[in-house]
């Protein structure tokens, strides 16, 4: 996964559904790990603004 980084709003909706802990916010930007990330794609179900892509 991919992150907009035009429209994400770093709200972390994605890091607390993140199951494979792929995901961190820090200091108001987002990181994904994509050797951890296992596609399920479910930080995308819950982003309110679609800022993750594949």
């Amino acid at each position: 996964m991919k992150v907009n980084y035009n429209k994400c709003g770093y709200c972390g909706a994605c890091v607390g559904v993140c199951k494979s802990m792929a995901i961190e916010l820090i200091e108001n930007k987002l990181y994904i790990e994509e050797e951890k990330c296992n596609n399920c794609k479910l930080c995308a179900v819950v982003c309110p603004v679609n800022a993750l892509e594949e």
